[in-house]
């Protein structure tokens, strides 16, 4: 933080002002009307004086509780006395005798102190006299004479705030992402399992045919292969989540949009989940326009809020459901995407919450998933200008909606 001085500070200034000023370009004449009477001033009673701009500034206003600038603020000799408004010229011209006077009572009074006292405590004590306003809180402030230091303080307490609230919000993060790893570390232990046995089992067979015998029917194998395949997938997605977590609280989100074709964009991500829909028995059903207009998007983002919302889908939807996805052109600048599902729905009281970073329903607690997926997707989607949101599917269930913008020739 930096404050301008109209002259170098001196040790000896008997009187110290602060005046704030501001850009804007209605009171610039009258902030140049006051610096020039000041100098006139100054070039006849030497004082100390700081300038102060507000923008650059803003606490420092907060503190000395200014409610209009340009002002004039008199910080020593106490009590502290402040000049606003339209004619602060003047007012200062009829308190300026009486600024200098009480000035220089108090540097006789501090000299003669000095000359006089033998126990330097009587010196600091004199300082220490009328704190009981001081503002800063502190029972010394009042003996500090720099404007500099004065400043310095108000920064320094500043500065102190700012960190513990850094240090709390990074203590949050950490205590989170520790409660992730643990959570992680317990849910991969069943498909490692699952992904061991299998690879065991197939490494047995390879050993029994390698001996002469083999006693595994094809479709054993075939299950086998399936299961290992399956169960590696459930891993590659835990690690996505647990990669999203450490992304989560990181830079702001970056997109890079182009012309995305949604249809296309949905025949990509079908092929990342049919396996898992007919391990369920479930059915997706898809109502996609062919004149549905391109939209103007990042292709990976998009993608990975289809996937989350459809990953979400299928957790939800009992076995031998029906997922729907669904495309609609509502106007000519956005295009509505749909994924509905038939499982148990959200309460309506939750339904701005779900979006919200670590929330989870109760009854989802025992599910796998860390309660970032929705909070991700709308980031992505309010980062493209759009909207998110959820309400009931019309046959039971849930519906997750959001829109893009549509790609302008």
């Amino acid at each position: 933080m930096q404050v301008s001085s109209e002259q170098p500070t001196s040790t000896e200034a008997r009187l110290q002002l602060l005046l704030f000023v501001d850009e804007r370009p209605s009171s610039r004449q009258q902030i140049q009307q006051i610096r020039r009477y000041l100098k006139q001033l100054q070039a006849e009673y030497p004082f100390e004086l700081q300038i102060v701009n507000v923008g650059e500034q803003p606490y420092l206003a907060e503190h000395f509780k200014l409610v209009a600038t340009p002002a004039l603020i008199k910080i020593y000799p106490e009590p502290r006395q402040t000049l606003a408004g339209s004619n602060l010229i003047e007012q200062l011209s009829n308190w300026w005798m009486r600024w200098q006077q009480s000035a220089e009572s108090q540097a006789n009074l501090v000299a003669e102190l000095a000359e006089t006292s033998t126990k330097p405590k009587d010196l600091e004590n004199l300082n220490n006299s009328g704190n009981s306003g001081n503002s800063y809180g502190t029972s010394n402030v009042a003996a500090i004479r720099s404007v500099a230091d004065s400043v310095e303080v108000i920064r320094l307490s500043d500065e102190v705030f700012r960190l513990k609230r850094e240090q709390e919000r990074l203590l949050e993060q950490l205590q989170f992402k520790d409660r992730i790893i643990a959570m992680v570390a317990h849910d991969l232990r069943n498909p490692l399992t699952a992904v061991s046995i299998a690879v065991e089992t197939l490494e047995s067979q390879f050993l029994s045919t390698k001996k002469g015998s083999f006693s595994a029917s094809p479709a054993l194998l075939t299950q086998l292969f399936k299961q290992a395949r399956s169960q590696a997938k459930i891993i590659d997605r835990m690690i996505a989540s647990l990669l999203q977590v450490t992304r989560v609280s990181s830079a702001e989100l970056q997109i890079q949009p182009h012309k995305l074709d949604l249809i296309e964009l949905y025949q990509d991500v079908e092929a990342h989940i049919q396996d898992r829909a007919r391990s369920k028995s479930q059915s997706i059903q898809t109502d996609l326009p062919n004149d549905l207009p391109a939209v103007y998007a990042d292709r990976e983002r998009v993608r990975q809020v289809l996937i989350n919302l459809l990953d979400n889908a299928m957790k939800y939807t009992p076995e031998g459901g029906t997922i729907r996805i669904s495309c609609l052109h509502r106007t000519t600048q956005k295009v509505q995407v749909s994924v509905c599902d038939t499982g148990p729905g959200i309460p309506e009281e939750n339904y701005d919450r779900i979006f919200e970073e670590r929330f989870r329903l109760k009854r989802d607690e025992a599910k796998d998933g860390y309660g970032i997926g929705l909070a991700l997707c709308q980031r992505i989607i309010r980062a493209h200008y759009g909207q998110i949101w959820v309400d009931s599917a019309p046959n039971g269930g849930s519906c997750f909606h959001f829109t893009l913008p549509v790609y302008s020739l």
